[in-house]
């Protein structure tokens, strides 16, 4: 493993790129993707039958947190690479593997996820787009938002109802579909951030026919799909990482003495150091196939947490650095993308039969 990262480390030094903070979200680069595939660090998990490199989750760990700690320009393949992939290999038809995969590994094929609607916030369950049968495939219809790099990804995963809902049983009734973010019908409106950033969109889909054989998994089963795909987006390195370049370089000043000593420096990095061990154990537990929701969600609300006082760390320290300011623009969407805490400590309440 100590290998892995070194190799890893030598690539970095040696492309081009600018540091940032929140990298996994905002910096897309697809020359760096290319070339991370050339070398085997993308689609890591995908298996060698499928193009990809066989290999581990902890190796994938290893090589992601590096490139997090490095603010290294990873979102064009990152949605694909963490969740999608994962996806396809657990539901997809045989035909979907050998269609998505391998263009996935090589760096080629970008998705986005169709998960969030207007007015729902992080209720997943109050899903309104709808996908009606027709001939051999379906028509949807409703609205995604939030959808990181829809403007740029092939394809986008959607979430979407397949019978009406029945209030009694709100977790019924809904269904994944693959969506060709080109199809007639689709629709894709920026959401600017504070910044002045294009990353987050708007998706709307006015009767685009999606063919029979885009349905992910089986007709209904979608809640149960969702949740499993959840343990990947809330429980990597980039839930308490994405502020990292920015407690770095405070470390890093106030070793030439720019910025006075601070007892807080050490209880971030002690707090990073004990998220990382529950991270990486629920990359094992997946990796087993073993459910990990209320560890994901636990390292979610604890991650982002730790984030947003890095934020505020830095800004008390009086640093003057271009990684503060942007960290200050992007805090507040910490702790609501993916979930957001409020809503995360409902899952680990009830997971721990507290509710």
């Amino acid at each position: 493993m100590d290998d892995l990262r070194s190799s890893v480390r030598a690539f970095l030094r040696s492309y081009d790129f600018t540091p940032a903070v929140d990298a996994w979200n905002g910096g897309w680069d697809e020359d760096f993707t290319r070339a991370l595939a050339a070398r085997g660090w993308v689609g890591m998990t995908i298996p060698q039958e499928y193009g990809g490199a066989g290999r581990t989750f902890l190796e994938r760990y290893a090589v992601t947190e590096e490139l997090l700690a490095a603010g290294a320009p990873v979102s064009a393949h990152w949605i694909a690479d963490r969740q999608t992939a994962p996806s396809l290999l657990a539901h997809g038809t045989e035909e979907q593997k050998r269609e998505f995969l391998p263009a996935i590994a090589r760096g080629e094929c970008f998705f986005a996820i169709g998960m969030s609607e207007p007015d729902s916030g992080s209720d997943l369950a109050s899903v309104r787009t709808a996908a009606e049968r027709t001939g051999g495939g379906w028509l949807l219809t409703g609205t995604k938002v939030w959808t990181s790099g829809a403007h740029r990804a092939h394809a986008i995963l959607v979430l979407a109802r397949t019978e009406p809902h029945d209030p009694s049983a709100r977790h019924d009734g809904l269904s994944q579909f693959i969506v060709d973010l080109r199809a007639p019908g689709v629709t894709i409106r920026p959401i600017l951030t504070m910044g002045g950033e294009h990353h987050f969109n708007e998706v709307a889909f006015t009767g685009v026919y999606v063919p029979g054989d885009r349905l992910l998994g089986r007709v209904g089963d979608g809640w149960r799909q969702v949740t499993s795909e959840l343990g990947y987006e809330r429980s990597g390195p980039e839930r308490f990482l994405s502020t990292l370049p920015l407690l770095d370089e405070a470390a890093a000043a106030t070793r030439r003495g720019e910025l006075p000593h601070h007892p807080d420096l050490g209880r971030h990095i002690a707090r990073i150091t004990g998220l990382r061990h529950m991270s990486q154990g629920v990359a094992r537990a997946l990796e087993a196939g073993e459910t990990a929701d209320v560890e994901a969600a636990l390292v979610k609300v604890l991650g982002t947490t730790l984030e947003g006082d890095i934020v505020e760390f830095a800004a008390r320290l009086g640093m003057a650095d271009p990684l503060l300011t942007a960290a200050q623009l992007r805090r507040a969407g910490f702790t609501l993308r993916g979930g957001t805490n409020e809503i995360l400590r409902g899952v680990i309440a009830r997971g721990l039969g507290l509710r």
